[in-house]
């Protein structure tokens, strides 16, 4: 699978973005889906996670209650609604796919294909 994220940009401190992440290839449906995010000089950091159906979730504590994560699985489409957005949530942002996992989950390691990133960056 090919994943290709999109929606980053440039917002003030409290705006909003939506990031979306288009996969093509098939069973879009089978993958497990995440969302992580990077700072130059930091390691790559987990953001949010959801299943293959879209019924369960989880996210980091950083972006609990903020951040939104969701799927359209008729449309090979994943999403990370972001809220209420701090200068700290200034990364690049990426979508990642797992192929074999069942359930949602948090590790870096489980994931098998990943997107090219997009830049967020909020200004105080």
């Amino acid at each position: 699978v090919q994943l290709q994220a999109s929606g980053g940009g440039l917002v003030q401190t409290g705006g909003s973005l939506r990031l979306s992440c288009a996969a093509s290839g098939r069973a879009f449906s089978s993958y497990v889906m995440g969302w992580f995010r990077q700072v130059p000089g930091k390691e790559r950091e987990f953001v949010a996670t959801i299943n293959r159906s879209g019924g369960s979730t989880y996210y980091a504590d950083s972006v609990k209650g903020r951040f939104t994560i969701s799927r359209d699985n008729a449309k090979n489409t994943m999403y990370l609604q972001m809220n209420s957005l701090k200068p700290e949530d200034t990364a690049v942002y990426y979508c990642a796919a797992d192929a074999g996992g069942s359930y949602y989950s948090p590790s870096e390691g489980r994931y098998d294909y990943w997107g090219q990133g997009a830049l967020v960056t909020v200004s105080s």
